[in-house]
């Protein structure tokens, strides 16, 4: 069932405010920066391995910083590679923030980029009439399932753009989350299937399982600092419970019991934890490395 609110990824501006924010008062940065630099360059040393060059393709990569984080650990392992990378990201406003950090950051001579302002569908659908048959040594696709229709069928074509010995990695939210249990409590009221999934990698390894898809798994502990949520009438707290809600204006648009039912739930065991007077939500994140 639809959700009867209006999506907060409807109203880009409001998005981007409450995403600054989340980003502010969580690990999630932190987090995705360790697996970068701790992980990912024997997994760059692998898909390299006697290549010149290597093609990328990030899906929803945002402004970007994730992408460059993760070239500079690929340029460490693998020093004369140069790079053919495919951005696909459908706000122009993140676009626009990627460019300019480009533009900012020295020594990427050896990467080049192609921008493509379009969702992962556009992308699929574009690329299916083209008949292209170009292959990637490396596609990412970080927080961006929740945004696509059929997160199971978007896994599954860009696994099959991978070359012989490419890698898919998939960040979303861990099932044994906060967000986790937010959303199996709460999806029929707070979920608009039409614009937004609430997946989690459980849903993907359970997936996976069923067809028999082989992926190692990282989980990244991750926490979030939401104790403003539970001060009435407090804006950072408002912008963060649209966040987590995925709803615009949620703290006025919810009825009172609904309401109360998602801040009783946040603060929740299952959820968070207090700690010297915050209240700490679970927003453990979790990775997933594909094969062709």
């Amino acid at each position: 069932m639809a959700s009867p609110f209006r999506s907060l990824i409807e109203d880009e501006n409001r998005y981007n405010k409450s995403f600054q924010l989340f980003l502010e008062r969580s690990s999630e940065h932190q987090c995705m920066q360790e697996f970068i630099h701790g992980v990912l360059p024997e997994i760059f040393t692998k898909i390299g391995k006697g290549k010149s060059s290597l093609n990328v393709l990030g899906v929803g990569s945002g402004a970007g910083q994730m992408d460059l984080q993760m070239f500079s650990q690929m340029r460490l392992k693998l020093p004369g590679i140069t790079v053919i990378n495919e951005v696909v990201e459908p706000s122009g406003d993140m676009l626009f923030k990627y460019k300019v950090l480009v533009q900012k950051t020295p020594n990427l001579e050896y990467i080049n980029f192609t921008w493509n302002k379009m969702t992962a569908s556009e992308f699929e659908s574009h690329w299916k009439e083209s008949k292209l048959d170009k292959k990637f040594d490396f596609i990412h696709m970080i927080q961006m399932l929740y945004y696509v229709k059929d997160p199971e069928a978007t896994v599954s074509f860009f696994r099959s753009l991978l070359s012989e010995n490419g890698k898919l990695v998939i960040i979303l939210v861990a099932g044994q989350s906060g967000w986790g249990r937010l959303w199996r409590t709460y999806r029929a009221q707070l979920c608009n299937t039409e614009i937004s999934q609430c997946v989690t990698t459980g849903d993907i390894k359970t997936f996976l399982d069923t067809k028999g898809i082989p992926y190692k798994n990282y989980v990244l502990p991750s926490q979030m600092d939401i104790t403003e949520c539970f001060t009435e009438g407090d804006e950072k707290g408002q912008l963060l419970l649209d966040f987590l809600t995925e709803v615009i204006d949620f703290s006025k648009n919810a009825s009172p019991e609904l309401r109360a039912g998602v801040l009783a739930l946040l603060r929740h065991p299952d959820c968070s934890k207090e700690e010297d007077g915050k209240v700490l939500f679970n927003n453990n994140l979790e990775v997933l490395v594909m094969d062709p």
